[in-house]
């Protein structure tokens, strides 16, 4: 299994696990992605930034997707609370992190985190910041076993509540 760039002739893939993703959500009664976000014109938007990553298995399945930049969230600028590492300094985002439905529960999402850690590291960027829905619990889950801590609510440009998180690579 490996991580590499997302390619245009992936979104269709890519979507599969979104709308996956979407239903999974909507099922646990979490109002996260069910407006029509994230939709096709994000996901290439994403690629041709060379900000989406697509985890493929030895069959070349492709098994998840994530955003990943090291670019500025506009989002981030205001917070309620403080992040640990100044808004001004270079940081990592992750947005869009989904889990094709047969292949959750197999530590994909943390196969993800460990490889954009690595690359922050390996540029020496101090940090990743991260939010998510205040019920996405899973994830919430996921991001303080991996160490990240809560820094305070962000609210996204179509004004919705979010939890942020982030964790200090060293």
């Amino acid at each position: 299994m490996k991580i590499r760039l997302s390619k245009i002739e992936d979104v269709s893939e890519i979507m599969t696990i979104i709308n996956d993703a979407k239903e999974l959500l909507a099922s646990l009664h979490i109002d996260q992605w069910q407006n029509g976000y994230p939709n096709i014109a994000q996901i290439e938007n994403d690629i041709l930034k060379g900000e989406s990553y697509v985890v493929i298995n030895d069959e070349n399945q492709v098994m998840a997707t994530s955003m990943f930049t090291v670019n500025p969230e506009p989002t981030y600028k205001v917070i309620d609370g403080n992040w640990s590492i100044d808004e001004t300094e270079v940081y990592g985002v992750i947005h869009r992190m989904a889990i094709k439905k047969e292949f959750r529960k197999l530590g994909l999402a943390t196969f993800l985190f460990d490889e954009f850690h690595q690359q922050l590291k390996d540029k020496k960027v101090k940090s990743l910041k991260i939010d998510t829905h205040e019920d996405n619990i899973g994830m919430q889950s996921l991001i303080k076993k991996l160490g990240y801590t809560y820094c305070g609510i962000i609210y996204t440009n179509y004004n919705a509540k979010r939890l942020a998180f982030e964790k200090v690579i060293s």
